[in-house]
C-alpha cells in the first residue's frame, strides 16, 4: 500500500508541475536567472519556464538574475508554501552589493496553517534601512499564482500585488533623505528558515515535520531602460505608469484594509519624531 501511495504522490507532483509550465509564457530562468545556493533544492523546469526553491532542516536555497538593472518595473509569479508554514521565509527582492548598497523587498512571512501570511516591505538606499511596511494579503497566496511588481523609477519606488499598488516610495532626497538611484540592482530570492524572528516575533518555530516546503516562480517580466533580448521592453511605455485616480484608490483601500505596520506611525520606535520622508 505504501509503495502504491508513493507512487501516486510523485505522479501527482508530476501533473501539478507540467500543469504549471502549461500555463507559463514570458521569460527563461535558465536564460535569465542562475541558482546561487541550496544544491539541488532549486530547480527550474519546463525548459526554463517554472522555477522551485525549497527548504529543509539542512539548508534553503536561492536564486539570482544574470543582469543589473536601473529603474524599470520588474514582475514575479509567485505560489508560496502552503500549509504550516511558520517559520519561513520566502524573499524576493533587488540589491546591489557592499555595505552602502540599496535594496527593495518584498519578503513573505509564513504562518501557522489558517492563519495568514504577513508581506513585508522595506527600501534601502545607501546602506540604510529601516523603512519596514507590513501587510495581509486578500487572497491566499499559496493556492495560485499571483503577480508581484516593482516600478523603480528616479521619482519614487511603487510595490504593487497582482497590479495593486500596496506602497509608494518617494523620491525626498530634497529634505536629505537617500534614495536609490545610482548603483544597478540584481534579481534575488531565497527561500530560508527565519524562526528566531519571522512568525509571532518567534514565537511559533519551523514545524521540520512539515518539510520540504517549496515555493514556485512562473512569468518574470521586465521594462527596463535597455534591452537585449524580446523578453524586456525598452519602449518606455512604464515611464508613464503614474497612479492614476483608479490606483489611488486602490492604494488607499490596501492601506487602510490591509496594513499591519508603517514605520511613519510607530511613536514607540521613533519618540523624537518620524523619519523625514515620513512628513515628506
Amino acid at each position: 500500500m505504501a509503495y502504491f501511495h508513493n507512487k501516486f504522490s510523485t505522479i501527482s507532483i508530476i501533473l501539478v508541475l507540467v500543469l504549471m509550465v502549461n500555463t507559463c509564457i514570458g521569460s527563461n530562468f535558465n536564460q535569465d536567472f542562475e541558482l546561487t545556493w541550496g544544491d539541488k533544492r532549486a530547480k527550474i523546469y519546463g525548459g526554463g519556464q517554472l522555477l522551485s526553491l525549497s527548504l529543509d532542516k539542512i539548508s534553503g536555497s536561492g536564486f539570482q538574475s544574470k543582469k543589473e538593472y536601473l529603474f524599470g518595473r520588474i514582475d514575479m509569479q509567485l505560489k508560496l508554501v502552503a500549509g504550516n508554514s511558520a517559520g519561513t521565509v520566502t524573499a524576493y527582492y533587488l540589491s546591489s552589493q557592499g555595505p552602502y548598497h540599496d535594496e527593495i523587498d518584498f519578503e513573505f512571512l509564513g504562518n501557522v496553517t489558517g492563519q495568514p501570511y504577513i508581506l513585508h516591505t522595506n527600501v534601502y538606499a545607501q546602506g540604510k534601512g529601516n523603512r519596514e511596511q507590513q501587510f495581509y494579503l486578500w487572497f491566499d497566496p499559496t493556492k495560485n499564482f499571483h503577480t508581484y511588481s516593482i516600478i523603480w523609477k528616479p521619482q519614487h519606488i511603487v510595490f504593487l500585488v497582482d497590479n495593486t499598488p500596496i506602497r509608494v516610495f518617494r523620491n525626498a532626497e530634497a529634505i536629505g533623505v537617500p534614495f536609490p538611484k545610482n548603483q544597478p540592482m540584481r534579481i534575488y530570492s531565497s527561500l530560508w528558515n527565519a524562526d528566531e524572528w519571522a512568525t509571532r516575533g518567534g514565537l511559533v518555530k519551523t514545524d521540520w515535520s512539515k518539510a520540504p516546503f517549496t515555493a514556485y516562480y512562473r512569468n518574470f517580466y521586465t521594462q527596463t531602460y535597455s534591452s537585449s533580448s524580446s523578453r524586456s521592453s525598452s519602449n518606455g511605455a512604464w515611464q508613464s505608469q503614474e497612479l492614476d485616480a483608479y490606483g489611488r484608490r486602490r492604494l488607499r483601500w490596501v492601506q487602510k484594509n490591509f496594513m499591519i505596520y508603517n514605520y511613519c506611525t510607530d511613536h514607540k520606535r521613533f519618540p523624537q519624531g518620524f523619519p523625514p520622508e515620513c512628513r515628506h
